[in-house]
């Protein structure tokens, strides 16, 4: 709610532009709160008389936890910004604008962008709308509104330079109708919203508007934008946009969706929300950087770009952080603004929230310690991880490996770090919390014959784009080395979050694989890496396959059924496809309904695909999600029989003939000096 002033007669001004006038008598306070209230309010009132389209469908906001310091500095330098920001939007067609001030003891930094498809009076009047919405957090020390039309933030510290423009708290938000038809409008909006990622960080201001015609004859049409902030780096730009694009994936094919981040928005919609001489010219941009097929756009997302910067050392970042003498930023990173890197907890806040780490608290267990719910005293329910490992090379390699990487990695369906604590008698991971638990519990545990087909389809889409972020969209190849059920945790909406990172590791830019000891869970584990050290990439889509076989099974990899006459899952699914009869593999508690025969065909034999004896056979994660999302039976090239490791009986069994029959080579090979964890 707005209010906005004329002389002495204020009116009420609500989020729908419904405005209520009321008569009110009232001394007029020159202080500089209440002048930058009236005149930010005033300029909202009177743009929304010339039949402008401000475009304030409130998308995001967050106010930190923490107040500033000094209320009265605070407010004098956050009036004076946002003056100075309205200043820079008066004039011309500016749409970006930054200011500072750094009065007394509560400095405050500012920006504030429109899209740049809105006219100077709409912009103006996003940010008035976006400035009364801000105020909502009092005298909080950062805050951010988003809105379709424009955005606002503020901190207590610099952040205009930041050349990482995603940061936690990206998100995205989907309509609920379906385009049609589905599957046209589907690849138009991905190739469209491909073609703005790659384009718009080459173009100056980090802004385009594109929009794709599917069907004249039907006047179906795909618009989309996206749009970086201007002071980021060009790296920054794109890295944000490609996390933007992975965000929007799970929207299609809905008619529209929307990406939030900290330092881009990207949007598409099958309704106009631009003009048409708003469009950019993204052809010259797209040189070198277009595609021409859906699978090599999709795939081109997720290939390039490694090896372009270091990793942080997260843990350096935490014990600096334990050891400042001023007060630490501790708390909510998910709905505020966000942090520069993991928060530093305090040992005795969590030992009390986790009501001493009691059983009745515990989660379960993950790699190298326990996982405890835990309710901070802001309201907040969090996971944390008690390492096991106390004081140990080992556990300490653990504890820097999984806040190296994790502080490092944003995607949808991977865990977020949220922070961390490195004093006291444990060190102790802090992660968001995930309502549903681990998926294991509901293939093979009490939940068990709970989850439907769509549900299990998500989550094998879903867990195979994390993969393909870690191994080909981040900056670095990183392997997980233990996928399993235990480790892929479900949020609220049974969406899959990727999680347990104690043991990945970097592979090197200039290296196909790396040779080390073995370390995972035998039974999801491939061969060449249990038997010969040999680890890549394919370790970890060997394990997903094993997964995915196990989710439409419900039976676990390492298991032998009384009716299976001896034989493991891998082994039994060879066998089912080897004789067409894919559907008898299938959970008998899932209902025949649910799926189409064809579907769960495909996705078996891509399971099966991933599990090939050599590497070099089974595809990477991201050719993994174009067959995933290609309609119809997919990719036919043959298949090799899968090898299995045999956690139990301690053998590795081959068998390098394909499926058209043709002779075959078995070898049984010993590894007792291995061992499950």
């Amino acid at each position: 709610m707005i209010i906005y002033c004329i002389g002495m007669v204020c009116n009420i001004a609500p989020i729908d532009r419904k405005i209520r006038r009321i008569p009110v008598t009232m001394k007029v306070m020159m202080n500089k709160k209440i002048l930058a209230v009236i005149t930010v309010s005033h300029l909202w009132w009177w743009a929304s008389f010339v039949g402008a389209d401000p475009q304030i469908n409130l998308l995001n906001q967050g106010c930190s936890q923490y107040n500033a310091t000094s209320s009265s500095d605070f407010y004098t330098n956050l009036n004076a910004t946002f003056l100075d920001l309205k200043a820079q939007l008066l004039n011309g067609s500016k749409h970006f604008a930054t200011a500072q001030q750094a009065k007394g003891s509560a400095p405050v930094y500012a920006m504030t962008q429109c899209r740049n498809y809105l006219s100077s009076a709409d912009c103006l009047s996003c940010f008035a709308a976006a400035v009364s919405q801000i105020r909502n957090c009092s005298a909080s020390n950062g805050a951010r509104v988003v809105y379709d039309g424009c955005f606002l933030r503020y901190e207590s510290s610099g952040f205009f330079d930041q050349t990482v423009a995603t940061l936690p708290g990206n998100v995205g938000l989907c309509g609920n109708k379906t385009g049609s038809p589905a599957t046209a409008f589907t690849a138009a909006a991905e190739e469209l919203l491909m073609d703005l990622q790659i384009a718009t960080p080459k173009i100056n201001g980090f802004f385009a508007a594109s929009k794709d015609v599917i069907s004249s004859s039907a006047n179906t049409t795909v618009y989309g934008v996206a749009q970086c902030v201007e002071t980021t780096a060009k790296t920054g730009c794109l890295d944000c946009l490609k996390v933007a694009y992975n965000n929007l994936q799970s929207c299609l094919p809905n008619t529209d969706g929307r990406a939030v981040d900290a330092g881009c928005f990207m949007r598409y919609s099958a309704t106009s929300f631009f003009s048409d001489n708003q469009t950019t010219n993204i052809t010259p941009f797209l040189k070198n950087g277009g595609s021409s097929t859906k699978k090599a756009i999709i795939i081109g997302v997720v290939v390039g770009g490694a090896g372009l910067i270091f990793l942080l050392s997260g843990i350096l970042i935490c014990i600096r952080l334990s050891r400042k003498s001023q007060k630490i930023r501790r708390g909510d990173i998910l709905g505020a603004t966000e942090l520069q890197g993991p928060v530093d907890y305090r040992y005795k806040d969590l030992k009390s929230a986790t009501q001493n780490f009691s059983d009745e608290n515990k989660l379960g267990e993950g790699g190298f310690g326990d996982v405890y719910k835990a309710t901070l005293n802001n309201g907040i329910t969090v996971a944390v991880k008690k390492l096991a490992i106390l004081q140990s090379d080992r556990g300490m390699a653990s504890f820097e490996n999984e806040v190296k990487l994790i502080s490092n990695v944003h995607h949808r369906n991977l865990i977020r770090l949220l922070g961390c604590c490195s004093k006291g008698p444990e060190f102790l991971l802090i992660f968001e919390y995930m309502a549903n638990n681990s998926l294991d519990k509901y293939l093979f545990g009490p939940k068990r014959g709970s989850l439907n087909w769509k549900q299990r389809h998500d989550i094998i889409i879903g867990t195979a784009r994390g993969l393909a972020y870690l191994h080909e969209e981040f900056h670095v190849c990183i392997i997980h080395r233990d996928i399993k059920p235990s480790n892929i945790l479900l949020d609220d909406g049974f969406q899959p979050r990727i999680a347990d990172f104690g043991l990945a590791r970097l592979l090197p830019e200039d290296q196909t694989h790396l040779t080390t000891r073995f370390a995972g869970t035998l039974g999801y584990t491939a061969p060449e890496y249990a038997i010969h050290g040999q680890l890549s990439e394919k370790v970890d889509t060997y394990s997903y396959g094993v997964v995915v076989l196990e989710i439409i099974s419900g039976q676990k990899g390492s298991e032998i059924k009384s009716d299976t006459m001896g034989e493991f899952l891998l082994e039994k699914a060879w066998k089912l496809y080897e004789n067409g009869q894919h559907l008898e593999l299938v959970d008998e508690t899932l209902d025949s309904d649910e799926y189409e025969a064809e579907d769960v065909k495909k996705i078996i034999e891509i399971a099966l695909m991933c599990t090939q004896a050599s590497p070099a056979l089974r595809p990477t994660m991201s050719e993994v999600v174009v067959l995933l999302k290609t309609t119809g039976s997919g990719d036919k090239r043959p298949l090799t029989r899968p090898v299995f490791v045999d956690s139990d009986h301690k053998r590795v069994r081959v068998d390098t003939s394909t499926s058209t029959g043709s002779s075959s080579s078995n070898a049984t090979a010993s590894f007792s000096q291995f061992s499950g964890r």
